[in-house]
Order: structure tokens, then sequence, then C-alpha cells
């Protein structure tokens, strides 16, 4: 019996390991840069594009209130669950091309306003916060 409880306990530490090196703490870097290079302004309205490919990259930008925002999220042989995007605020579940573009109309946001996608399993995320 005691040998059963230790080997679960090892099991557990490392499917826990593993889940903390791939979500663990927010990278440094591009992927969380507050100065949000991932955002253009065409015609009037805000594009934020974001990566879907394990995990969502960047998983945080800043941008700007007040304007018409689009999301354009981008994969390429994504095959893992962030293709099963939910961004509950504004509606949008939906399973995106495994190599593709697809365009989500945010609408537009007020200062202080947090819109965050979600992958269907929860393992996944990312944030735009309009400033």
């Amino acid at each position: 019996m005691p040998k059963i409880l230790i080997t679960l306990i090892v099991i557990f530490v490392v499917i826990g390991g593993i889940f903390l090196l791939q979500n663990g703490p927010a990278q440094s870097g591009a992927q969380n840069d507050s100065r949000s290079t991932n955002i253009s302004v065409k015609d009037k309205i805000q594009y934020i594009s974001i990566e879907a490919k394990g995990g969502y990259s960047p998983r945080v930008t800043n941008a700007k209130s007040g304007i018409p925002t689009k999301l354009i999220v981008k994969t390429d042989n994504t095959f893992d669950c962030s293709s099963a995007l939910v961004i509950r605020s504004v509606g949008f579940q939906s399973m995106l091309p495994q190599t593709g573009e697809t365009e989500i109309d945010l609408g537009t946001h007020g200062a202080g306003e947090t819109v965050q996608g979600i992958c269907s399993m929860g393992m996944y995320s990312f944030q735009i916060h309009f400033i």
C-alpha cells in the first residue's frame, strides 16, 4: 500500500511540474511587453494580432480604449487546445482553423476594461487591457 501511495505522489508531482513549466509565471520579454507591438490602426480601426499555438502570444496586450477593435488570431499548424478559443465578453466560442487567420470583432471598450480569451480547457489564456 505505501508503494502505491508514493508512486501516485510522484506521478502527481511530475504532472504538476510539466504543467508549471508550460504555463508557469509570466514570461519576460516580448510576450508580456506592455508596449504592445502587436497592435496596428488602419481606417480608424485598431487591430490586435495574437498567435495561437501551444498557448497565446502575447499573453498580455495593452490597447487603446475608445476605438473600434478587431482581434486577429493567427494559427500555424495548431493542433492543441489553444485552437478552441472562447471570449465570453463578446460571445465568441469557436474552433480556429489549423492554419490561417480569424478576425473577431471586439467592439469598442472603455478605459480600464479587459477582454480575456481562454482555450476551451482553461489551460491557456490571454488578456487585452484597454487604457
